[in-house]
This record gives C-alpha cells, structure tokens and sequence, in this order.
C-alpha cells in the first residue's frame, strides 16, 4: 500500500489518522471510540517509520510507540520525554523524519497526530491514509473533512464494528489530485 516513491530522496510524508463522518479526530485528548482493528492498521502502517506527533498526542500516548522513531513536535523549548525527539518546527521535524527514514530505508514519514500537526503538515504530505468512522462522534479536536476534495481515493477497505469494534468504519488511502 505504502511502497517507497521513485526518488532515493524523498520519502513521502503520509498523515495517518482517524476521524469521525463529523470531522471528529479526539474527545478530552483520547480517542472517542474503541477500534481494537484500527488500532493493528495503525501499528502496521507505521511501523518501522519515523512518526511524527505533537506533544499532547505524545502525552495522550503516554510512552514512545515501538519500533518507529517518534518525533514530538512541540512549541515548548523546555519539554523533554525520554526515547523521543523533541523538535520545535514544521520544518525542521520533516527534515529531520526525512533524514531518519532514509537511514532506516523506512516506506514513509507517517504525521500520527494531533489536529494541529496534521494542519501544518497537510501541504507536504504526499497521501492521507485515513480511518473513516460510521457515524457522528462527539469530539472536541477536529479535522476540516473539505480538504479531501484536492485528493483522490486510491482505495478503501470496510471493517465491520458489532461486538469487537464500536463503529463501522473504512481504511481510505488518498493521493493529490493532479
């Protein structure tokens, strides 16, 4: 699904999130569903990829995720966490998840979060690999669902929700139009 684009310079910057039909992505800094089987997509697609989050993403996960090397983009010069880097620009983040993934031979840099990190990274982001969730959430962090229009639909895989996932939901891949 995510092969390494052409060029051995670029690897491309993949935002990977979940969001709500209502454009919800978080409720008091969790998720507002419980998606046990979005929860292994996610694993899959980013592991062994530079992952780049914001601080209170990282806050909300509590610990660095394994086997990917986790970026926290912050826009407090004195926050630290053990076992990830701390990084205080857009810029200097990619850069650095760039450099990260070609030394790692990585697929891609995957943009896991929050709303504010996806805003910012949305004009470099080269695909959108998101989990559409059935339904209207409650939600307190959003993602503008408008913005998909200057993307197309590369494919889509449906997950039932019943007893093993709270919601209906689809995994979407997107590329730019054009």
């Amino acid at each position: 699904m995510m092969d390494l684009q052409e060029t051995d310079e670029n690897v491309p910057v993949v935002l990977v999130l979940a969001v709500s039909e209502n454009g919800a992505i978080g409720r008091g800094n969790a998720l507002p569903w419980d998606l046990p089987d979005d929860l292994q997509h996610f694993k899959r697609a980013t592991m062994g990829c530079p992952i780049l989050m914001g601080r209170k993403t990282f806050e909300s996960v509590g610990r660095p995720l394994p086997g990917r090397t986790n970026l926290v983009l912050t826009r407090d010069v004195t926050w630290h966490a053990p076992g990830v880097t701390v990084l205080t620009s857009v810029d200097e983040a990619l850069a650095r998840a760039q450099a990260q993934a070609l030394i790692d031979g990585s697929a891609a840099i995957c943009v896991v979060g929050g709303a504010e990190i996806y805003r910012l990274c949305l004009p470099k982001a080269d695909r959108l690999l998101i989990t559409l969730v059935h339904g209207n959430v409650d939600g307190d962090a959003t993602f503008d669902l408008s913005v998909l229009s200057d993307w197309k639909e590369q494919s889509r895989e449906l997950f039932p929700g019943g007893s093993r996932n709270s919601h209906d939901f689809s995994v979407v891949e997107f590329v730019r139009c054009g």
